[in-house]
């Protein structure tokens, strides 16, 4: 039987009792991370040409994904919420799983909408939208993957 906890501090360390956990969390730590590097130029090419929202944002993170300062927001609420969400078992199951099919929705949301339209307000660009589809997947299957195991009696197994 595994006996889950919330998170605790080690040293000034997170650290998360369980696989799920720790990847949920590293998950959030990514996009805080992703959300923090959209606002630094240089990372960010044409940084200059950002705008706040819509498909006429220049600004490119790492010269490849299209970016304005509503998508950079956007990636850092997530990564707050999936650091909060690692604190249990249940919160890091549900950012994954749920996580990655919002991100499967935003990947065909970028599929049918015309990237020249009001509709990409984000904005998203074909390496947007495949890299969602890769971090939905992604997500989903290590949310499943991950999960502790019930056995027949119903209790988590190691």
């Amino acid at each position: 039987m595994v006996t889950v906890t919330h998170h605790q501090h080690h040293g000034g360390v997170l650290h998360w009792d369980n696989a799920l956990q720790t990847a949920a969390g590293l998950f959030g730590a990514v996009f805080l991370l992703v959300g923090v590097l959209g606002f630094i130029p240089g990372i960010t090419t044409n940084y200059g040409d950002m705008t706040f929202a819509g498909h006429d944002s220049g600004a490119e993170l790492l010269g490849i994904f299209q970016v304005s300062v509503l998508h950079n927001i956007v990636h850092l609420l997530f990564g707050v919420a999936g650091l909060a969400m690692a604190r249990t078992l249940g919160g890091a199951r549900v950012f994954l799983i749920g996580g990655g099919a919002i991100y499967l929705v935003l990947w065909i949301y970028g599929l049918v909408v015309d990237m020249g339209a009001d509709a990409n307000f984000v904005p998203f660009n074909t390496a947007d939208n495949w890299l969602h589809f890769g971090l939905g997947i992604a997500m989903i299957a290590i949310g499943l993957a991950l999960m502790p195991r019930r056995g027949v009696t119903g209790r988590h197994t190691s």
